[in-house]
């Protein structure tokens, strides 16, 4: 695995189109049709370009009930009255209810897991530069940089895709029962949460985000204990 040590943090490549986000932070829109910059599906907005590293998250289906999130939404409002604030108020709370372990957990289980994180090892350097990663029981954090050609909303949808097939084989094979939220039987959360990097304080903060997560959930004493981390993938090959 190459050490992310040695990533260069951008915010876009050379020869793109300036732009501005809705909270004012600087970002570039690479020149490629088959790069989005910025989108949204009418709940959480996207940034799209290659080669801007990106920290993406994404959780299962049953992991936030719709109540919670609604009610998360509200208190974030009233807490804080300016938007970058909120915004990171509600992540804020999400990410420590999803620490708790809500929901089926099913990606604790180690066959599935260990899917989780094949199917991002099985691109990488092909389709993006896969930099830290962890699959948490219920949700997963991936720090990657997408390389030209592949949107990152279909690098997304191409992991979710193939790891929900495999999670309802081996639920349908283990007996274990499917969860029944208000998603239905759907694996996966419609949307999926990213943040492109914007320096290397950025970088780093994030990178050690990811590799603790585990630690800081009370799920690991040290971060390279937790099986599908990419801390453990660096301690088993002898690198830092």
């Amino acid at each position: 695995m190459r050490d992310p040590a040695t990533a260069a943090p951008q915010c876009g490549a050379h020869n793109n189109k300036r732009i501005e986000d809705r909270s004012g932070e600087l970002c570039f829109q690479e020149g490629s049709q088959r790069h989005r910059g910025w989108y949204s599906r009418g709940y959480l907005p996207h940034f799209d370009s290659p080669h801007v590293i990106q920290h993406i998250t994404y959780r299962l289906a049953d992991s936030l009930p719709r109540a919670v999130l609604e009610r998360m939404q509200a208190e974030a409002a009233a807490s804080a009255h300016d938007d970058e604030k909120r915004r990171a108020e509600l992540r804020r709370r999400i990410e420590t209810y999803l620490d708790a372990g809500h929901g089926s957990c099913v990606l604790q289980e180690p066959e599935v897991g260990a899917c989780v994180a094949d199917t991002w090892h099985r691109f990488d350097g092909e389709r993006y530069r896969l930099l830290e990663w962890v699959v948490m029981p219920n949700h997963c954090h991936v720090l990657i940089e997408p390389l030209e050609g592949i949107p990152l909303g279909k690098i997304v949808l191409s992991w979710k895709n193939y790891t929900a097939r495999f999670i309802n084989e081996f639920k349908g094979r283990t007996g274990v029962q499917r969860s029944q939220s208000q998603e239905g039987s759907q694996v996966w959360h419609r949307e999926y949460w990213d943040r492109f990097i914007r320096d290397q304080r950025h970088f780093d903060a994030v990178r050690n985000y990811i590799v603790m997560n585990p630690v800081n959930a009370g799920l690991a004493i040290e971060p390279e204990t937790w099986p599908w981390s990419s801390a453990k993938d660096r301690t088993e090959a002898g690198t830092t």
